[in-house]
């Protein structure tokens, strides 16, 4: 069986985890496999934005495989390599990252959702922090994104606790942003990759890029930051330009109204 599947059409790539009888688990060779996936995707000008998701409908992925670890310690799982660690390999790509979470998302499977730029869900979504519980200090990030993501309070009850969190509450948290019925998940994840796809790509590369660095620093610092990605932006944006985008924005408007 192919571990990840990597799907190309209009500008859109599609990866999709391909264990669907263990959960979509994190073995060694998936990391690898889906390392191979975000070069392929990385390496292909035509592709403008990437949807990640897993096969079935009960997982998007429930983790690092802990049979293999059990067996073969926790090293390569824990490191900081883009071949062993599909968070890295993810926050490498320039394009913006759709999380269709289909399923539940557990430990490393929660922490692989929150590397994505964008999460949706379907209803039958759930996410979980089982750190705790495997006795693991997480190493893809999420002791200090999921703080960032939802406040600190709630993120605390899920990492001490275990318990997982449906849909529709994390959609209400900020954690993800749409739910959807399970049949809509994937058409309503390509509809909004193909909108993001309309960007300017060179444009995409750079607010990505800004907005990412900018959340990384304080907010003192974040502005500053955008004040010089800007003057050096801007500066070479003609007026000519701005207002054929603008008048294209006004139409774009006027088309979604209603």
């Amino acid at each position: 069986m192919t571990l990840v599947l990597l799907e190309k059409a209009d500008g859109v790539a599609t990866i999709t985890l391909n264990r669907p009888e263990a959960m979509n688990a994190l073995s060694h060779a998936l990391r690898g496999a889906f390392f191979e996936a975000c070069q392929g995707v990385a390496e292909d000008d035509d592709i403008r934005a990437l949807i990640v998701t897993g096969a079935g409908e009960r997982a998007f992925t429930a983790g690092l495989d802990l049979k293999e670890l059990g067996s073969s310690g926790l090293g390569p799982a824990t490191d900081q390599k883009p071949f062993s660690n599909p968070c890295k390999a993810l926050e490498k790509l320039e394009i913006p990252v759709i999380g269709a979470i289909n399923g539940v998302a557990v430990t490393g499977g929660f922490e692989l959702a929150l590397a994505c730029d964008v999460r949706i869900a379907s209803t039958n979504a759930r996410f979980a922090d089982t750190h705790a519980r495997v006795g693991i200090i997480p190493g893809w990030g999420l002791s200090q994104k999921l703080s960032r993501y939802i406040g600190l309070s709630r993120a605390c009850e899920m990492s001490f606790t275990g318990q997982f969190l449906d849909a529709d509450t994390a959609c209400s948290w900020g954690l993800v942003n749409h739910v959807y019925a399970p049949e809509d998940l994937m058409p309503a994840a390509r509809a909004l990759a193909a909108d993001m796809a309309t960007i300017d790509p060179g444009f995409m590369k750079t607010y990505k890029k800004l907005i990412r660095d900018g959340y990384d620093r304080n907010f003192k610092d974040a502005l500053a930051l955008e004040k010089e990605v800007t003057d050096s932006y801007n500066s070479h944006v003609s007026a000519e330009e701005v207002e054929q985008r603008r008048l294209a924005v006004i139409e774009r408007g006027r088309s979604q109204k209603g």
